[in-house]
Parts: structure tokens; sequence; C-alpha cells
């Protein structure tokens, strides 16, 4: 009766929710980014037009949007959605969080009868959507980079052309893709609408974390203070970039074997428990249900985590 219970509120939850994220969803995402977008262009708004902003609806629970901005690491998280390129919000991913932590929780609790378990599991679902969010960081983060040395050479080329370097900026922005041409677009919106061109250059490094958007803002910010050939700089900046692109791939080739070293030592003891669990389930349950069994089967995850990340450690060299 539990069960049946318990499977009839999570099929009940879906439908709802399914039905707020197509109905409710997109119109407050619409809203969120004429916000975002106005916030960002308006740079002469004082303190008390800030503080009305901020107050107004973020997201569906506004209050914790207020909270979380209001601390180091609520916008550590914003500034995590922003980088992963996701249109969302602080408080949309905290309900996520919780939900999904609680439906996993509720859901191992039925089948595996063991608190520890459930909770471990709940605090693994809590976390999802977090490594979500790194997980699209990190593929845009990538995208940008494969992107960045055609957008240098259109810079170089819009340059060389005549146009002025905040005009090539708009250039870009407008003719490549997403993440490239977004953050582009965003820059020569920013200095477009008087913030110095300095600050949105740096605004834009610290929106794009590598090396070589940081070595291009240096660049240029140099540049305009020294003088010289700034397309020339732009090229030979571009040529940098693919150089360490192929270093890179050669990189990875050369340690292909010890990343797959380590998967195979990560999956191996788990697939060996499944594996045993189906031919003597007697002798796996006392690993489950003996304290000292327990304290096995902790000891063995911690160990295999410390392993896994002493090989990617060991493989892992900086291009």
């Amino acid at each position: 009766m539990v069960l049946a219970i318990l499977v009839f509120l999570l099929v009940a939850g879906a439908v709802i929710g399914a039905y707020w994220a197509v109905t409710v969803l997109p119109p407050r995402l619409a809203a969120r980014r004429l916000e975002r977008r106005l916030s960002e262009l308006n740079q002469t708004t004082d303190e008390v037009e800030a503080s009305v902003l901020m107050a107004r609806a973020q997201g569906p629970l506004p209050v914790l949007d207020r909270f979380v901005n209001a601390h180091s690491k609520g916008a550590s998280l914003s500034r995590l959605i922003e980088q992963s390129g996701v249109r969302t919000t602080p408080s949309a991913i905290g309900a996520v969080s919780l939900v999904v932590g609680l439906i996993i929780g509720i859901a191992t609790a039925v089948f595996v009868p063991y608190p520890l378990v459930a909770l471990g599991a709940g605090a693994v679902g809590m976390a999802l959507p977090f490594m979500w969010l790194a997980f699209k960081r990190s593929s845009r983060l990538k995208k940008f980079e494969e992107q960045f040395p055609e957008a240098l050479d259109l810079l170089s080329r819009a340059i060389r052309a005549g146009h002025a370097f905040q005009t090539a900026m708009g250039m870009v922005g407008d003719d490549l893709p997403a993440p490239a041409g977004v953050e582009f677009k965003k820059t020569f919106d920013r200095q477009n609408f008087g913030l110095p061109l300095r600050d949105t250059m740096d605004e834009m490094a610290a929106r794009v974390p590598i090396l070589d958007v940081r070595f291009f803002v240096t660049a240029v910010s140099i540049q305009r203070e020294t003088g010289g050939n700034l397309a020339e700089i732009l090229d030979n900046l571009a040529h940098v970039v693919r150089e360490r692109f192929k270093i890179r791939r050669q990189v990875r080739v050369h340690t292909a074997h010890g990343r797959f070293t380590g998967y195979v030592l990560l999956a191996l003891p788990a697939a060996l428990a499944v594996a045993l669990t189906f031919i003597s389930p007697g002798h796996m349950n006392i690993l489950f249900e003996d304290r000292m069994g327990q304290m096995m089967v902790g000891g063995a995850i911690i160990m295999q985590t410390i392993g896994f990340v002493w090989i990617r450690q060991v493989i892992k060299i900086e291009v």
C-alpha cells in the first residue's frame, strides 16, 4: 500500500512538474531574460533602482534568489549558471536539487532497506543539478575555446578592412554562433552603452575563465596603451592558440592508456560486486548487514575514489 502511494505521488509530481515547465516556466524565463538584458545594458542605474530590480521576482522562489545573491557562495552559483549558458536561476536550481534528492532518496528507501544508503542516494541526487551545471559549463568553455581562433581571425580581418576594434567586436558577435558570438556581442553592447572598454574586457575574461582569453584581454589593453599593430598581434595569438590545440590533442593521444586504465580500475569493483550479488547474494549481503562489512565497503569506496583522482592527476598535463 505504501509503495503504491509513493509511486502515485511520484507520477503525479512528474505530471504536474511537466505541466508547470511547459506552461509557466517559459514566460518567467522570457521575463527574466528581458530584465537581465536591461540590467546589463543600463550601467547608470543608481542604488535605489538596483535594489528595486533585485526585489523583483527572478525565479520560482524570489526570496531564495535574493538570499543567494546576498552571499558570496550565491554569487559563485550565479556565475556558474552564467558560464554554463543555462537559462535558469539559483532558486530554480535549488528547488530542482531538493526535488531530485527527495525523489531519489525515497525511491532508494523503497527498494533498499538501509537508511544510510537512502541518505547517500538523496545527497547524490541533490548534487546532480550542480554536477549538470558544471558539465554544461565545461562543455560551453570547450566550445568557446574551439571558436576563439576563428573569432581572432575575424577581428584581425575586420581591423585590416578599416573598422575600429569596437565595431569589429560587434561584427564577431553577429557572425559567430554561440557561445563565442554571445560573449563578444555582450562585450560590444556593454561598451557601446557607456562602459569603458577595459572594464568590459575584464568582465569578459571573468565570464570566460580561459587562459587564451586572458592573453587576448592583456594584449588588447597593452596595445591601446603603447600602440602597435593590433591585427598582427591577433594573428599571432590565433596561431599560438591553434598550436596549443595541436599539442593538447597529442597529449590526449599519449595519455589515452592511462585514462582508460583509470576508468577500468574504477568500474571493475562495482561491476564485480553486481555480478557477485546475482551469483552469491548470501555472501554479498554480509557486506551490507554486518558492521565490519559496511566499514569495508566504505573504505573501498574511499580508496577507489582516491586512486581514480590520483591517476587523473598523474595523466593531467597542462598545455
